[in-house]
């Protein structure tokens, strides 16, 4: 495909098609996560039973923040399975996986019914959605950016991320939804469920879409696919390109969770709003990266990665903690949409750029267990845990504006990520699909 053919009314087509396709399995993997995000509080109730309702709700985000530990281990096994068997059946592996873990916590009986056997189920199928989600991210970034067109790589990649909105919306709709036809009640006893049943009943839809995907060229043409160990060695030898990835993805995967999975626990808990209230706000910041997300992407194309990268990881750190100081000295609706809308543009314009800038710096031949290692780990060992760390903080220290500070912190990872990227990716000489006035760019 070239830049010319992809200006035909038939090429933006099949474009459209690919990223639709290959994006669809990525909705899932967000959607689930979501859905046991929003609904934590029934959730702790449900399979934490407690005499303390704060203990109960840190043990199910904990639960939550468990299945991004397992991301680093399938971002190396499942990561290496498609570099050497290839994107097509690794995404449609990582898409069964993710179903099995959906329909465990959709269907487990609570905590009256199993006993202690229920939350330790609920923990194995959050374990098995962090061991597929591992190497989802990276799988599908990696397809994308080896089908898009020269000068378009940023946006195609971008709708990586644009799928995992959708999620949000479908999700935030999903639950404004239950609000609004059943008693709260109710919500917490059973309806939490629905939208996990709901999860499982696209499955076979989004894998019979999957499953029409073709291999990418760029994968096809290589005549030496590499094994297991040929993959660990190339990961380890470049172990500091992994960890400044890892430090550049920080801020995007911390300030993601914090305005989705985290804002109806944050607005109901801690802000005292209504559950329609935090909601619409989900909705509302999820339409809102959708916008900005291909938007930024398509911008990175035009003049280079990093202007946005070092841009925005700045305005991040200095203004996160501000916005939510200023959010809870006057918490109302209207300032908790400001709040998240001026975070949601801050975290897409960030994203947009810094998605399609990760798989371009990784070498060829490990490009899905690269960047997957580097998105997952700073996944597991951060963002994953966002709700959880920002729900402490604000409890030992009293500060409602805390998780400010946590963004902050993000924010100063991903400025350093991108600063040693550079000297990095000359260093190593990584074979790049992109001119080298994307790197030198500042």
């Amino acid at each position: 495909m070239t830049e010319q053919s992809i200006t035909t009314p038939s090429a933006r087509q099949n474009g459209a098609r690919t990223i639709f396709n290959v994006t669809s399995g990525n909705f899932l993997e967000m959607y689930d996560f979501m859905v046991f995000g929003y609904y934590a509080s029934a959730i702790a109730k449900t399979f934490f039973p407690g005499d303390d309702p704060f203990a109960s709700l840190m043990m199910t985000l904990m639960t939550f923040g468990a299945g991004f530990l397992m991301r680093p281990l399938g971002a190396i096994v499942l990561g290496a399975y498609i570099d050497h068997h290839g994107r097509r059946k690794g995404l449609l592996l990582t898409l069964t996986l993710m179903a099995i873990g959906t329909l465990t916590i959709a269907c487990v009986p609570g905590y009256q019914t199993l006993g202690a056997a229920a939350p330790i189920l609920i923990l194995l199928g959050r374990l098995l959605q962090g061991f597929s989600a591992g190497v989802e991210l990276g799988g599908v970034s990696v397809y994308l950016s080896e089908v898009a067109p020269q000068g378009r790589k940023g946006f195609y990649v971008s709708w990586q991320s644009g799928s995992q909105q959708i999620a949000v919306i479908f999700a935030a709709l999903l639950g404004l939804a239950l609000n609004h036809l059943l008693e709260k009640q109710q919500v917490t006893e059973w309806g939490w469920r629905i939208p996990f049943v709901v999860g499982c009943l696209i499955v076979p839809f989004l894998f019979w879409i999957r499953r029409m995907l073709s291999e990418t060229e760029a994968f096809s043409k290589r005549k030496h696919h590499p094994s297991m160990g040929d993959i660990m060695r190339s990961v380890a030898s470049n172990w500091a390109l992994v960890l400044a990835g890892m430090l550049m993805v920080v801020t995007t995967t911390v300030m993601f969770y914090a305005i989705t999975a985290f804002t109806p626990t944050f607005g109901k808990t801690v802000l005292m709003m209504s559950d329609k209230e935090s909601f619409f706000v989900t909705l509302c910041v999820g339409l809102s990266n959708l916008i900005w997300l291909p938007v930024m992407g398509a911008l990175s194309d035009r003049i280079g990665r990093r202007p946005l990268l070092i841009t925005f990881t700045i305005l991040a750190a200095l203004t996160s903690w501000p916005v939510l100081l200023w959010l809870v000295n006057a918490p109302s609706f209207s300032h908790l949409l400001i709040a998240e809308l001026w975070l949601s543009f801050l975290y897409a314009s960030y994203n947009g750029a810094m998605v399609v800038y990760l798989a371009e710096i990784m070498p060829a031949e490990v490009r899905a267990a690269g960047f997957s290692l580097a998105y997952s780990l700073a996944t597991a060992l951060f963002g994953g845990f966002t709700p959880a760390v920002s729900s402490y903080l604000i409890h030992v220290t009293g500060d409602k504006a805390m998780p400010g500070v946590w963004l902050t912190f993000a924010a100063i990872c991903g400025l350093l990520g991108t600063l040693c990227i550079k000297r990095l990716v000359r260093q190593y000489q990584v074979e790049r699909p992109v001119t080298a006035s994307v790197v030198s760019s500042s």
